[in-house]
Parts: structure tokens; sequence; C-alpha cells
């Protein structure tokens, strides 16, 4: 499906089913780097189970125009004009990692159009290395493999992918690789800029689950619990043997721990 959004024509794939405004809307937010793709599993089943979804390629990334915003906070205002788009009132966030801080921002400031959130991968600050910063900037490939190494857990990188031949290490260094110039620098720097996350999260008044993985090393589950507590009306679910792409790792547990929130 394709949008226009603030002038810039946008993508958001519906999980296989036709986009109807009139059913609860879900709108699923990528992390840096990323794409609309890692939340197949979760995008379909939920679409064919009366949601109107909407995985989001963000503005550059995917199959998306125009250029990555800089902000975590310019994100969370841009989902909100992206749920003007598609003709939605109020819907439910789902954001992972970048995308999960996003969805918080735009909680926090826009709470009438957000009836229920969840945040996978997450904590309240997510600084990022300067090393990695700076081989982001020379759009260095060892970036992408840093990245794909630190965000999945150990079983992952025993192979471990629940759909036999699949490679979940060489998948996610793929989709890093088509992230185009400069998108991947621009969400980092995003991530570890965004210094609000403690005092957005005391602001969010909708029900919330926090979705975290017992061996993420990117964003460890003890800093998503601590998030958790600073959140009204929050939960926290950690799911076993699992990194920080919780989404393609494990993406029953995921899902099972998504669908019972949006």
């Amino acid at each position: 499906m394709r949008l226009t959004v603030e002038g810039t024509e946008i993508f958001a794939a519906t999980g296989g089913r036709d986009f109807d405004p009139a059913l609860p809307g879900v709108l699923l937010v990528h992390g840096a780097g990323m794409d609309h793709s890692v939340w197949a599993l979760q995008s379909r089943y939920l679409a064919h189970r009366g949601r109107a979804v909407l995985a989001v390629d963000l503005p550059g990334h995917g199959r998306s125009e125009g250029e990555a915003l800089t902000s975590v906070q310019a994100l969370g205002d841009w989902l909100i004009a992206l749920l003007d788009a598609a003709g939605l009132q109020q819907a439910g966030l789902a954001g992972h990692s970048m995308g999960a801080l996003a969805c918080l921002s735009a909680a926090a400031r826009h709470a009438e159009r957000v009836r229920v959130l969840a945040l996978l991968g997450v904590a309240s600050r997510m600084p990022v290395h300067p090393d990695l910063l700076a081989l982001a900037a020379a759009d260095d490939h060892k970036a992408f493999e840093l990245i794909d190494d630190w965000a999945h857990g150990p079983q992952a990188h025993l192979g471990g992918h629940p759909l036999a031949g699949t490679w979940l290490l060489g998948s996610g260094e793929r989709l890093l690789e088509r992230a185009r110039p400069g998108v991947l620098h621009s969400d980092l720097a995003a991530c570890n800029a965004y210094a609000e996350g403690a005092d957005e999260a005391a602001r969010i008044r909708c029900p919330t689950r926090l979705i975290l993985g017992a061996d993420d090393k990117m964003t460890p589950a003890k800093a998503g619990a601590k998030l958790a507590q600073l959140i009204p009306e929050a939960d926290a679910v950690v799911i076993p043997d699992c990194g920080h792409m919780m989404m393609t790792e494990r993406p029953e547990a995921t899902l099972d721990a998504l669908r019972a929130v949006v």
C-alpha cells in the first residue's frame, strides 16, 4: 500500500489483506536501517484477524521515498501524520528498537491518537558507541557486521531459525546492506541523541507492554524492565533464548506477546 505523508510517498505492507480503516488499526514500526519485512509473520497474523495493519517503511527506508528523519521526536510526530494519511483516528503502535522509541514519543505527546502501545527491544536510553557511529557515517560494511552480530542472541549464531533453510545472521546482514547511504548513520545518531525517554515514559496513559529478549546485548532486558517501571499501566514480557531481533529470532513467542495487547 502506498500513502502520501507530508508530501512524500510512503510504502506500508498490510499483511496480505486490503487495508480497511474501519477496523482497529495497528502500526508496526521497524528499527534502525531496517524496513517493514522484519514484521513478516506478525503483520500477516494480525491482518488476518481483524486488524487494519500498516507495517511501514519509514521515510528513506525500504520502498519509501524521502530522507530519513533525524530525531526520535520527529519520527514520533511523523507516525501521527501517517495515521492521518491512512484515515485512522486511533491505532495501536508497536515499534522495535528505534521504532519503539518513536512509538514511545508519539504516545507521550499525542495520547489521544494511541489506544495501546507495544515496545520491543527498548530502553529509555539507547546510546551508540562512537566507533560504530563513525563506521556508519562512512558507510563501512563493518557497521552492518557488528550490528548483525550484536543484535542476534547466541542461539541465532548457531543456526536456530524456526524456518528450516533460513539463515538469521545472513538475512539480517543483507537487510542492512539494502539501506541507502547515510540512512543507518542517521538512525543511529537519532537513537544516540534521544535523552527524553524517561520523561516521556512517565507521560504514557495507554496500556503498554514491553517485549524484551533475555539475551539482548543491545537493549538488555534489565534496562527494558526499568523503563516499564516508569510507564503507568505497563507490563514486561521477557522471551527466553532471544536476542534483540525477537521478531525473527522468536517470531511465534513475539507474536504471542504482541497479539495479547494490540
